[in-house]
């Protein structure tokens, strides 16, 4: 009898904390969930430390996870690598949810470290993730759309660009991207923010990285409703990415970006 009540205790709870867990990603209307997708290579996904602090979860900052499902909003968000960790796409929700609080924020993480340009086209292959960024991407924005409002896109990406062979059609492959987005999910006006690369003494840039950079510095003026987003005196942690602090800095700066879109 002994075994069985601690049978049912545990099943008690177990039903308890589904339904909990339900309540706690309860969607609000359609209007009122704000939805951001979060595009590019591993400086948006991220891969700052994570501490308890990122595990804490905003009561209004939702993120769709791999299966497509809205949990609590906590780091990493994303899923593309193992080495998954803080990006800047959790504090920027935060501020947005800081901004509206009549919303409910749903993050949308969809970048692929490593991922070129070229694998956000229609039928790309990213090979070391064995993935279709664009391809994958397009089902989880449009599940997340059928349930909220998109309003933002959040880009980082172009270091994978930044060669001899590629960096000279980068700016034009990124206006193209930016009007597929608009395109597929007709979105027309949405406000597409994208933030500038890592830039420290120890690792200068190349040409070709400056090449990439004036294509991402120009967008403001040559896309419409477009920003940028400078990473000036964020410190890194690997050369290559972004720290924990500088990242949650950055998505202050991108929320800052886009407040100053809807003005």
């Amino acid at each position: 009898m002994k075994r069985r009540a601690t049978i049912l205790l545990f099943v008690t709870l177990g039903l308890t904390a589904s339904l909990f867990s339900q309540e706690e990603t309860k969607l609000p209307a359609k209007e009122n969930f704000h939805l951001y997708l979060l595009v590019g290579q591993s400086n948006m996904a991220g891969r700052g430390k994570v501490t308890e602090t990122d595990k804490k979860p905003h009561q209004r900052v939702l993120m769709l996870t791999k299966g497509k499902e809205w949990a609590p909003a906590v780091d990493p968000l994303h899923f593309d690598k193992p080495i998954a960790g803080v990006g800047l796409g959790r504090t920027f929700g935060m501020e947005m949810a800081k901004d509206n609080p009549d919303v409910t924020i749903g993050l949308i993480p969809c970048a692929v470290g490593g991922s070129p340009i070229l694998a956000w086209e229609p039928g790309g292959y990213h090979l070391s993730t064995k993935t279709h960024p664009w391809d994958d991407m397009l089902p989880r924005a449009k599940a997340a759309m059928e349930v909220g409002t998109l309003k933002g896109i959040l880009w980082h990406q172009g270091e994978s660009d930044s060669k001899e062979d590629l960096a000279p059609k980068y700016e034009e492959r990124l206006h193209a991207l930016v009007a597929r987005f608009r395109k597929e999910l007709k979105s027309p006006e949405v406000p597409f923010i994208a933030g500038q690369m890592g830039n420290w003494p120890e690792r200068p840039w190349d040409k070709w990285k400056k090449m990439v950079d004036a294509g991402h510095q120009a967008l403001p003026d040559k896309i419409t409703n477009a920003a940028f987003v400078g990473a000036d005196g964020l410190q890194h942690r690997d050369k290559v990415h972004f720290d924990r602090a500088s990242y949650i800095a950055f998505g202050k700066r991108y929320a800052e970006a886009y407040r100053k879109l809807r003005k």
